[in-house]
């Protein structure tokens, strides 16, 4: 049976901010223990990008306010092509898809449990509970991740869970302290308010 484990990270920064990501994170990292990656934003380089898909092929991706650019779907291009002037048609094409087909916030769906997540660079106040919960409410989600502040936070607001890792790295530059990342699974089905869902089970490290 494919893993249900998904892992939340985000706020790399590397190599601007950070030589990589912890040694002691990396152990938890076993390929074909996760089965889902969500990043939330500020990956920055495109060999830790690389490194992730090798833990887990499915990595959804949000842009960071540090993101400019996506390198991530170089490897789209067809290089196959016997047309010199199709595959640079096909290189332009890509090369400016990639500059916006990251987007902002995303949703997901883990069985009937409905997952948001943004970096939440584009939500003011920073990091505000009631600004979080209105954008909750207009993605019509059970669970809001985000990023951006580098600090861990998790709690539950009028019935929907909230929930921030922190950097993956413990990137510097913020004054905001320490960050982490954190592996999502599931326990078994709870009766909600609005429909039967499945409750998340946590593991920060």
């Amino acid at each position: 049976m494919a893993s249900r484990l998904v892992l939340v990270i985000g706020d790399l920064f590397i190599p601007d901010r950070a030589p990589d990501i912890p040694a002691k994170f990396k152990k938890l990292l076993t390929p074909g223990k996760i089965g889902q990656i969500i990043c939330l934003g500020n990956l920055t380089d495109r060999e830790t990008y690389e490194y992730l898909r090798t833990i887990a092929p499915d990595l959804q991706l949000v842009k960071g306010d540090f993101d400019t650019e996506n390198p991530y779907s170089a490897n789209t291009v067809n290089t196959t092509t016997t047309n010199p002037s199709s595959a640079a048609a096909a290189a332009s094409s890509s090369a400016t898809a990639s500059s916006s087909s990251v987007p902002l916030s995303k949703v997901i769906t883990h069985g009937s449990l409905r997952i948001g997540f943004t970096h939440g660079h584009t939500i003011i106040p920073h990091g505000d509970a009631d600004a979080l919960l209105i954008a909750a409410r207009q993605m019509d989600v059970d669970v809001l991740l985000w990023g951006g502040t580098h600090r861990f936070e998790a709690y539950e607001l009028e019935g929907k869970f909230f929930v921030n890792p922190g950097s993956g790295t413990g990137a510097v530059g913020t004054g905001w302290g320490w960050g982490g990342m954190m592996l999502w699974g599931e326990k078994g089905e709870e009766e909600g308010p609005r429909r039967r869902r499945r409750s998340p089970r946590l593991v920060f490290v």
